[in-house]
């Protein structure tokens, strides 16, 4: 059978900041790629705003990178587990895949998760250990772990005999052997793998056309864009097309534009054949998984698999007190749009409607993956207040089922025993403890995704910002009944409308800690604080001194209080409970409680505790 000798179609994977999108910078730097003394920013891949600003890759990104008469189509793909549904499409336009590993870190949960997508749809690999001038590197180690690895996901003995390639992508080295005195300012190895390892594509283009879409884009001008790979056929512009739709319908159209890859640019092109990557539009109703066919041929690709969301959250409009005063969406219809509209192109997120109206459920893959859509959404102007994350429930063989997540820990050695505790509470099962020769000690746990639900904040605070933990998704078993891992104490709810004063806050501060500052504008129902007790507290937020003829000269301006606590967007979330809402704005992020009368809260609170007494 014919290929396509001159393209390799490869995946860079691995777990989050074990330097993918370094390498591939390094990649274009190096190729013949990029004009000569074209300078190019440092992980030019994550154009998306919050990606550079947190340093993880969120959205699969997609390049071509020229070495002498080959061309590498090279997808970037996120690290973390919450995106894997980036992960998981993109495995299906490739060949081959690099698979990045931290020759410090070794193999992290990520690293299991990414390589067990690869090895599923029977990807030819080539393992990159990256770092290797790290202190503490021990890429001999890792790549043994690496091995184990393979073995254990059941790779098949032509993906075992994978080649080794070592690496430093900051400093643009690599070479062949594991020693870093044998690094050289070159990726000529890894290119020159790339060629001889990864195979080239079957090159069918006599046969009738078919195009899948992986990953869609839109653009205001040409609209929908769907991307993917030209499995067979050719296309060019101006072809009338039958695109076969996942309800098993057909629809024709023409296509208007077609796009490559060329370096960080995207351009028009007249026409690709099978093995190329590309993008097309011309079809407003195209989504993820769809095949584009000849008219006279129309055979649909299997549709791709994606794994359900794990983790749901109730978005609503804003009906606050203070709803409407900072941002520019602020409808129900406004709001269901762009979730509807974020829905066709991230496959992992599902939406659905509730009772009400003004509210509906958002599914996803964890924490993350949801916190980063508010993030999007409060950039983009809209307001909205969103519940507490809870994970979503499977009856499996007539059995309830939760899901569960493998957690990985290196901690300094002195706090491991705070760590093991706090997991242990957490109805965590210890699978391994691992210390090394360097103060420091790798847990490995199994732990129910609900029980994870607000830990990263106390894990943070446990090990004073030293430690690391990473988990994936493991599998769903029986739910642990009688148990909920809710956050453990009360807080302080303003009992009215104004501006805090350092005069109510001084004699609030015993009682708790303060998550607002002097001058805040509050109302009713608003959470300014965290009760150092289980029960919530009704406090006068706004009060001021009663002024007199004695009041000393500058007394206010002595008033000192404790720093207040300021949460961000993920800590808020862990924070609420399930009577609680987070108030999202352009400008702002509060806490509040579901209802807002303080009469009324406390009468449902009673009917509540009566209910489970019952």
């Amino acid at each position: 059978m014919k290929s396509r000798d001159d393209i390799r179609n490869i995946a860079i994977i691995a777990h989050v900041d074990h330097g993918k999108t370094t390498l591939l910078n390094e990649m274009l730097k190096q190729s013949d790629t990029l004009p000569e003394h074209f300078d190019i920013q440092d992980r030019a891949m994550d154009t998306n705003a919050i990606e550079r600003e947190r340093g993880i890759t969120i959205l699969s990104k997609n390049t071509a990178v020229k070495y002498g008469k080959y061309q590498f189509n090279i997808l970037d793909t996120p690290g973390h587990a919450d995106f894997g549904g980036e992960v998981e499409r993109v495995m299906k336009m490739v060949d081959g895949v690099l698979l990045v590993v931290d020759a410090f870190e070794g193999t992290m949960p990520q690293t299991r998760f990414v390589l067990k997508k690869a090895l599923e749809q029977h990807l030819t690999p080539i393992v990159v250990i990256n770092k290797v001038d790290r202190k503490g590197a021990r890429p001999e180690e890792v790549v043994d772990e690496v091995l184990d690895l393979f073995i254990e996901l059941g790779a098949d003995e032509d993906q075992l005999d994978f080649p080794v390639i070592y690496t430093s992508a900051m400093n643009g080295t690599s070479s062949y052997g594991s020693d870093v005195s044998t690094q050289e300012h070159t990726m000529k190895p890894l290119f020159d793998t790339i060629v001889k390892t990864i195979p080239a594509p079957v090159d069918n283009s006599d046969e009738p056309l078919q195009f899948q879409v992986a990953i869609l884009d839109y653009n205001d001008f040409v609209g929908r864009i769907g991307i993917g790979r030209v499995f067979r056929g050719k296309i060019k512009i101006g072809d009338n097309v039958t695109l076969m739709k996942l309800d098993g319908s057909k629809k024709n159209f023409r296509v208007t534009k077609l796009f490559g890859f060329f370096g960080l640019k995207r351009e028009e092109i007249q026409e690709a054949e099978a093995g190329d990557l590309i993008a097309v539009s011309g079809m407003e109703d195209i989504n993820v998984g769809e095949t584009v066919t000849d008219p006279n041929h129309p055979e649909a690709i299997t549709p791709l698999r994606i794994d359900p969301p794990t983790l749901r959250m109730t978005f609503r409009t804003n009906d606050s007190p203070f709803a409407g005063r900072e941002g520019k969406f602020v409808t129900a219809r406004q709001l269901e749009d762009r979730l509807k509209r974020e829905m066709q192109t991230d496959v992992s997120l599902k939406v659905e409607n509730t009772d009400d109206p003004g509210a509906w459920t958002v599914s996803g893959r964890g924490e993350l993956h949801l916190s980063i859509l508010i993030e999007t959404l409060r950039r983009e102007g809209y307001e909205l207040s969103v519940s507490r994350p809870e994970v979503i429930y499977r009856e499996i063989d007539g059995v309830m089922c939760e899901p569960f997540e493998e957690v990985i820990v290196d901690t300094p050695d002195e706090y491991t025993g705070s760590i093991i505790d706090s997991l242990n509470k957490r109805k965590g099962e210890m699978k391994n403890m691992e210390p090394d020769n360097n103060g420091q000690t790798r847990l490995t746990y199994l732990v129910p995704s609900r029980g994870l639900i607000g830990y990263s904040t106390e894990f943070m605070s446990i090990t004073r910002g030293y430690g690391i933990m990473s988990h994936t998704f493991e599998k769903y078993a029986p739910v642990i009944k009688n148990w909920n891992p809710g956050r453990q104490k009360g807080t302080l709810v303003s009992m009215n409308a104004g501006k805090a004063t350092t005069y109510a806050m001084m004699g609030i501060e015993s009682r708790g800690t303060l998550l607002i500052d002097p001058g805040t504008e509050v109302y009713e129902g608003m959470i300014v604080g965290e009760n150092s007790r289980e029960n919530d507290i009704t406090v006068n937020i706004t009060k001021g001194k009663n002024l007199t003829n004695v009041r000393a000269a500058g007394s206010d301006e002595m008033a000192r209080i404790k720093t207040p606590t300021h949460f961000t967007l993920e800590e808020s979330l862990e924070f609420l409970n399930e009577d609680e809402y987070c108030e999202v704005t352009p400008e702002n992020i509060r806490l509040r409680k579901q209802i807002l009368n303080t009469n009324a809260r406390e009468k449902a609170a009673k009917r509540r505790k009566a209910a489970s007494r019952k």
